[in-house]
Formats: C-alpha cells, sequence, structure tokens
C-alpha cells in the first residue's frame, strides 16, 4: 500500500465519497463521528481509518494508519527505526518538519505534505496523511468524480 504525498494511500484519493471508497474497499467494519460531526470509516484489515470531512460534503479528508504494508518511496516505514525513515524523507526533500511529544509520543508533522510520523520507542508506528490546501486555503481534492 503505496503512500502518495497529497494524493492518499492505494487507491484511495482525498475527496473521494464514501461510495466511491465502499466501492474499492466495501462497507467499513465499524463507522463513528467524531467530535466535529466528520464520518469515520474503520477498515481492519486494512488497519486505516478514513475521515470524511462534515463541513466538505462528506469527502476523504485525512486517512489513519498502522498498516505494516505502508510503503513511502518504495520502502516499508511501519515498524522501522525512526533514523532509518528520517534519512529515507530527508534523501527525498522532506526536510522541514515540526516535533510534538505527547506522553512520550514523538509525532513529526510535515506541513507541506500534510504528514505525520508517529513514533514510540524509536520505532514509527502510525502514519497520518491529510488532504493539502491550495494557495487560496481550499482543499486540493484529488479525486474528480
Amino acid at each position: 500500500m503505496e503512500i502518495k504525498l497529497k494524493y492518499g494511500i492505494d487507491k484511495l484519493l482525498f475527496g473521494m465519497k464514501q461510495k466511491d471508497v465502499e466501492a474499492l474497499y466495501g462497507k467499513p467494519n465499524a463507522q463513528y463521528e467524531d467530535e466535529e460531526d466528520n464520518i469515520v470509516y474503520v477498515y481492519n484489515e486494512h488497519k486505516m481509518r478514513l475521515t470524511f470531512y462534515d463541513e466538505e460534503e462528506m469527502r476523504l479528508g485525512y486517512i489513519t494508519s498502522t498498516n505494516p504494508n505502508l510503503e513511502l518511496f518504495g520502502t516499508t516505514i511501519i515498524g522501522k527505526p525512526w533514523v532509518e525513515v528520517k534519512a529515507l524523507l530527508q534523501d527525498n526533500k522532506l526536510t522541514k518538519f515540526d516535533t510534538e511529544v505527547v506522553d512520550g509520543t514523538e509525532n513529526y508533522f510535515f506541513e507541506e505534505n500534510w504528514l505525520f510520523v508517529n513514533v514510540d520507542y524509536t520505532e514509527v508506528f502510525k502514519i497520518e496523511i491529510g488532504a493539502i490546501f491550495t494557495d487560496d486555503d481550499e482543499f486540493d481534492w484529488k479525486f474528480k468524480a
């Protein structure tokens, strides 16, 4: 499952509606509404949570995954040491990031690509990727229905 920065993961593209995702992956194992009235689909087999934004006509805008088969730049990253993943990112021109530590978990945020790399015990354990914004502060939806 390839992470496509600014676009999505695997066949998922930012901007898809729930019906588009269900056509690819079927019904989710679970779904819930978050505190902002967004709908979150949970796919256990793929170890992914997909967030459809309420204020954006329920378009897919955010993906969280712990899938060990996730690849970035052709390399799997879940379970890898942060130093290796950081070098991979730097080799691919992703050098600017913000760092936050919450309860011992390190979170690295690459705003230009709306990518979060979550690290615990020096290993990457979760990736979060979101739709990016245009220069006009609008979402840059990649899926064109």
